[in-house]
């Protein structure tokens, strides 16, 4: 947490991130000049995450702030707008871009996405231990620590948050005790690293093209299901009346919060039963299955692949993708607003270490998808399923195309099952590398 930023007021900051959106948006539709050139190199989408960043880092907002009451005492504010994101709009946009989707085509993108996935996985698992050896060559006293204190429990909990997410990451905090004062340290390194690795995917996705020509990809599935989608949305195409609109709004918040009300209850039942397990590792690798957000984001996608074979489908024709990205690119700029570029240099070795573990996770992904000669989508849509969750991969397939979404939320799914048990190794093979006192 920092100091008190210019604007406190959620509506005031939810106003500057739409002008933001607005003027990028507004920009990058000029087909000449200066700004035709701009978003040839960078994409909107990637200035959407970033601009928000800026308004960060100059300290014009703020995710998290700390204010002294007139007692002396701290007290911790924080903008409720990233929660309000994800749990509305982001289940929303799910529904709105699964409408149309072709399930048989999704399924016939074939193992390759999978393989990038896992691929994704290996790299996080491998990434940690070798990232501890390396700077303990330059900084012993950074993967250091004894007890509690030890940095490779702190860094068990970026394993489960990059493989999984929140469920995993809050599942290796219990199972490892790390020191919940330092923890914070931790949860920041998350932040900054996922986040640049994600701004760094964002501006791939603006040279998909050339990508796939070096990698020698075949994306004609890919294609294939975006031409379905495409050719499906102009055969329903029409101009929107308002009964079509509130219909459209209807469908994703009724979803949605019909989605809500299940999570709570499967979410309560899990957690007692997960509870229930006499086995510790057992209970541990099942922990994810007691989160409420997992279970809302999984209930709106079910509800709206069953959706997709009814009559609902057709309002893709009145724009109801197009509303989909409207909740995605907010999604995106509340996002951008909890990074903090000032902050990198207060934890520089920390910091080191995740952009080294990264950076193996990266290499891996490139290597195999040339082997292989996976599209950039799956490379990028595999990764973020690991390191982004279900709030992040959906966001970087719709870049691709609204239509894939879907595939962002399938795979993010998979990291949650394998979350906890491959960064339990993860964290394993960090012991036995890590520096003693």
């Amino acid at each position: 947490m920092g100091n008190q930023p210019i604007f406190t007021n959620d509506t005031i900051v939810f106003g500057l991130l739409m002008l933001s959106l607005g003027f990028i948006f507004y920009t990058s539709s000029i087909k000449k000049g200066f700004w035709k050139k701009f978003y040839n190199i960078v994409p909107s989408l990637f200035m959407a995450y970033m601009v928000p960043a800026l308004f960060t880092t100059l300290g014009l907002i703020a995710p998290e702030w700390e204010t002294t009451s007139e007692t002396g005492e701290i007290i911790e504010h924080s903008s409720s707008l990233y929660y309000m994101s994800s749990r509305y709009l982001l289940p929303a946009a799910l529904v709105l871009m699964t409408l149309s989707i072709d399930i048989k085509a999704v399924f016939n993108l074939g193992w390759k996405a999978l393989a990038m996935f896992f691929t994704g996985t290996i790299g996080i698992v491998i990434g940690g231990p070798i990232a501890i050896l390396l700077v303990s060559m330059v900084s012993p006293e950074t993967v250091g620590g004894a007890g509690p204190q030890a940095v490779w429990r702190g860094l068990s909990t970026l394993a489960g948050s990059w493989i999984g997410g929140g469920a995993n990451q809050t599942a290796m905090l219990e199972i490892y005790g790390y020191d919940q004062k330092l923890y914070g340290g931790m949860v920041f390194v998350d932040i900054v690293v996922a986040n640049i690795w994600m701004a760094i995917i964002l501006i791939g996705v603006g040279k998909t093209k050339a990508i796939d020509k070096w990698l020698k990809s075949d994306t004609s599935a890919i294609e294939v299901l975006k031409e379905k989608v495409s050719t499906y949305a102009k055969k329903v195409e029409r101009i929107p009346s308002l009964t079509d609109l509130m219909i459209i709004v209807a469908i994703a918040f009724g979803t949605v919060s019909l989605a809500h009300f299940a999570a709570g209850y499967l979410s309560v039942y899990f957690e007692n039963f997960v509870n229930g397990m006499e086995n510790q590792t057992t209970k541990n690798i099942f922990t994810f299955l007691s989160s409420q957000f997992f279970w809302m984001i999984s209930l709106s996608t079910i509800i709206a692949i069953l959706l997709s074979f009814t009559k609902a489908k057709t309002y893709e024709g009145a724009g109801a993708s197009k509303i989909g990205s409207v909740f995605i690119y907010i999604l995106v700029a509340s996002i951008g607003m909890k990074m903090d570029l000032r902050l990198i240099l207060d934890n520089v070795g920390l910091v080191a270490i995740g952009v080294i573990w990264m950076t193996i996770h990266a290499f891996l992904l490139i290597l195999v998808a040339k082997l292989i000669k996976a599209p950039y989508f799956f490379l990028s849509v595999g990764s973020m399923a690991n390191v982004g969750g279900a709030a992040s991969a959906p966001i970087v397939a719709a870049a691709f195309h609204p239509s894939l979404a879907t595939v962002g939320v399938l795979l993010a799914v998979f990291g949650y099952a394998v979350g906890t048990i491959a960064a339990i190794g993860c964290t394993i093979l960090m012991q036995l590398v890590s520096v003693s006192p």
